[in-house]
């Protein structure tokens, strides 16, 4: 332990009023003057033990004149899976010397000060609470959620071993918590904080000590501390977590509880000297949380996990919090530092010191403001890593921007680089060097690997899009276009100038989204929030709901799709949800020459782990994923109903509804509905059917569940009409879409490919499916038919 540490710590323990020698007089005694004031028990004592015995795992409080336990002494509670709560009402300090055990949880309350001694040991089945708070009897027998509060300055202490083999730890103080010995609850959390009043809860997967009121108190460990999660917290103060030999704070994960590591001092410091490590219960990385008004790195602080995230108002990173971020990237741990421009503070970051590493962990440098890397820094990776710069993290358009003085080296990565900053702020690439062998990975739809997105943050940036079809966009925050019902959004690009840059809507949501009709000339309009997506055009990452509504024309196609009207280029990781309507009250007697889809009217292009839960009616071609597809879908879906409605409706697809493309491993789950009759000469093929209408691409390795509701005309479980190719790995519920038959002209498909839904729900009954834990598909439990394996991860 460095000498400040040692300093510091003594410091704490003059404050609990615990010297040498109350702790020499404390080596002869036990806990005296019990009395139960609330539920039942029996207290004996023999010799040097004491026994505490509460029946039936019930709930008791004793106030006891003092509490201490000698060197050689014990005392045990025997109060099955209970709890008993121990307050002291004398003037003395509690020193646990000796051994303290229960088959349940203790808690013991001393507003005079606690302190384990270094020959100490606390052994738990439940929870053990030390704390100078106190708190109302009555919320402890019910078990409910419990408010310590109080004005002690007195501190906790342990110097000694603490341990709970069924739950969790917890040491709590308005002045100070020390932790010097050993803290181990490998099935729940182990936490360390001070604060004037504390809110103690039940959770089975998070953490459950949160500081209400601050207290300016310090939270230092020097010790060790293991269990499943574990906070250090300490509000408007201190929180230290001191040096030593190897990992003194590690967390590892359970079946309920993520490994999971918080340092917080929101108004407060965070010092970190030492490595902390955070695991989950399979082995993979857990995370770290650090946030505080400020942030100190000792020369040996690395964190060990999947993630590290960093918050604090204003951040430079120096050549100390370089090294702490180098050590921690370089072990695998993805590291994000985001500053909040709190308590007045600028909000920007600034890169002050080189900072290299390798392997594929990823830097995310998030500002309230303005990032900046200064003249003669430099951020390199060699390895698979990424790296994102984002001004303006709050999306507030506050002018947000991007500036680079130094060197981004990627040139010998094979990960990505992208800069986000305002529309209305500024970008300086810099001096920027990527890898000319880069090519992206695989479902990422990146184009080049070093990329500056400008930020939407308003519904204003996203009409804004419009000015510059060949910019690259990245939402900054989700954005609600209710306002859209009064004045509707009109499309961005058209069949003559289509978007042809890059939109990522990094995971946000564009919600009550109502969008016009573009009519790019006489006989053809489009609608969605893209008219048309360009060859080169990419749209990724992003959720809409809303509605694309028209009456229908008589003299022109309207392509319509929540997304886009058409789509040429790629689409991926995109989800709608909503309505597409091309119709209404009296839409048989109107001729309707719309081409719709929930989330493309039609794609020449790629769509890519997609789906749509939108409802879809319309028509003439019909899908409730797209209309009329060409070009290729991929590991995509469709849920929502589709209806098929006007004086020349043939019926709808579940997926697409016409396809002279490629679709491969996707499905739809929705219903399809012909309302009417199909007009026509007689004979003319009629209905929809529960995958595609018309089919004259290929089909491989997808599959229909949805009902087919089609009077007049059977259910069809596939197809209507097969000229194309439909693998022999293409199934159909029928069950559940009623249909007896997977095509009704052209090319059949075999009658064995129609399943039922206990069929359906068998991995062995999908042959050449990938369900292995890396493979496209997945069958959780309970479900009655597949699903691809990327949805389990949203």
């Amino acid at each position: 332990m460095t000498r400040p540490a040692l300093s510091l710590l003594f410091l704490c323990i003059s404050v609990a009023g615990l010297s040498a020698t109350h702790l020499a007089c404390a080596a002869g005694v036990l806990p005296e003057g019990g009395q139960y004031v609330a539920g039942a028990g029996t207290i004996s004592s023999h010799g040097n033990a004491l026994l505490v015995t509460q029946p039936g795992s019930t709930r008791g409080v004793i106030d006891w004149n003092s509490f201490s336990v000698g060197a050689h002494n014990r005392v045990t509670f025997d109060n099955g899976s209970g709890a008993t709560l121990n307050r002291v009402t004398g003037g003395s300090p509690s020193a646990i010397l000796g051994r303290l055990s229960a088959t349940g949880s203790v808690y013991v309350i001393n507003p005079q000060g606690i302190v384990v001694g270094p020959s100490g040991v606390v052994t738990t089945g439940g929870r053990f609470v030390a704390s100078t708070l106190d708190v109302c009897n009555c919320a402890f027998i019910k078990g409910d959620a419990l408010t310590l509060s109080g004005e002690s300055n007195a501190s906790v202490i342990n110097l000694g071993k603490i341990s709970s083999s069924g739950a969790d730890v917890f040491l709590i103080a308005r002045g100070a918590v020390v932790n010097a010995g050993t803290i181990k609850a490998p099935g729940g959390t182990a936490e360390l904080a001070v604060g004037e009043q504390v809110l103690l809860q039940d959770s089975a997967s998070s953490k459950q000590v949160f500081v209400q009121t601050g207290s300016v108190g310090t939270v230092v460990n020097s010790g060790r501390i293991a269990a499943a999660q574990i906070s250090l917290q300490a509000a408007d103060g201190n929180v230290f977590a001191l040096a030593g030999g190897g990992t003194r704070i590690r967390a590892t994960g359970t079946a309920n509880r993520d490994g999971h590591v918080w340092l917080v001092a929101d108004s407060g410091r965070v010092e970190q000297l030492g490595t902390i490590t955070a695991s989950n219960a399979d082995g993979s990385g857990g995370t770290v949380d650090t946030g505080a008004a400020q942030l100190a790195f000792g020369a040996k602080a690395a964190v060990h996990a999947g993630e590290w995230n960093l918050s604090t108002p204003a951040f430079t990173i120096d050549n100390s919090a370089a090294r702490a971020l180098r050590r921690s990237l370089n072990s695998g741990t993805s590291v994000d530092v985001t500053t909040t421009g709190a308590m007045g503070a600028t909000g920007d970051l600034d890169v002050a010191s080189t900072l290299r590493w390798s392997g594929p962990a990823s830097l995310t440098l998030a500002a309230y403001r303005d990032v900046s890397v200064a003249s003669g820094a430099t951020i390199a990776n060699k390895g698979a890593g990424n790296l994102s710069l984002r001004a303006d993290a709050t999306g507030s358009d506050n002018g947000g921007s991007v500036v680079n003085h130094g060197t981004l080296d990627w040139s010998k990565s094979t990960g990505a680089l992208s800069a986000f900053y305002d529309m209305n702020g500024t970008y300086v690439a810099g001096t920027q060097l990527s890898n000319p062998a880069w090519t992206p990975p695989a479902f990422s739809g990146l184009v080049t690997q070093i990329t500056a997105y400008k930020l939407v943050n308003s519904l204003t940036d996203l009409s804004n899009v419009a000015n510059d079809l060949t910019g690259n966009y990245a939402l900054g925050k989700n954005i609600d276009a209710s306002a859209t019902s009064n004045t509707a959004f009109v499309p961005i690009g058209s069949v003559d100038t289509p978007f042809t840059g890059q939109f990522d809507g990094q995971g946000n949501t564009i919600s009550s989204l109502t969008v016009a009709q573009l009519a790019p000339s006489q006989f053809v309009r489009l609608m969605g929030m893209f008219g048309v997506i360009g060859a080169q055009g990419v749209v990724r990452n992003v959720d809409i709901s809303g509605t694309a509504s028209t009456t229908p024309n008589q003299m022109a196609s309207v392509y319509m799709g929540l997304l886009a009207g058409m789509n040429n280029g790629t689409v991926l990781r995109v989800n709608t949800s909503g309505t597409v309507l091309s119709g209404g009250p009296g839409a048989f007697a109107l001729l309707d020459f719309s081409i719709a889809g929930g989330l493309v009217g039609a794609n020449a292009g790629s769509i890519q782990r997609s789906s749509s839960s939108a409802a879809v009616t319309a028509g003439n071609v019909l899908g409730g994923l797209v209309g009329a597809n060409s070009g290729l879908i991929d590991q995509s879906f469709a849920t929502g109903p589709v209806v098929s409605l006007s004086y020349i409706n043939e019926g709808g697809g579940g997926l697409v509804g016409d396809n002279s493309g490629t679709i491969n491993q996707s499905y739809a789950t929705g219903s399809t509905t012909l309302l009417g009759y199909c007009r026509g000469a007689a004979g003319t093929p009629c209905g929809g059917a529960g995958l595609v209408v018309i089919n004259s691409g290929t089909i491989t390795q997808s599959f229909a569940t949805g009902l087919v509701t089609q009077p007049s005309y059977q259910p069809i479980g596939i197809a209507r009409a097969n000229t194309g190719t439909i693998g022999n790995d293409v199934y159909w519920d029928t069950d559940t879409t009623t249909a007896t038959v997977g095509v009704v002209y052209g090319t059949p498909i075999p009658a064995a490919n129609g399943l039922t839904t206990a069929q359906m729900s068998t991995p062995a009954s999908f042959v050449g499916y990938d369900f292995s834990p890396t493979g496209v598909w997945a069958m959780p439990a309970g479900a009655t038919h597949p699903v691809l394996r990327w949805q389990l991860a949203q």
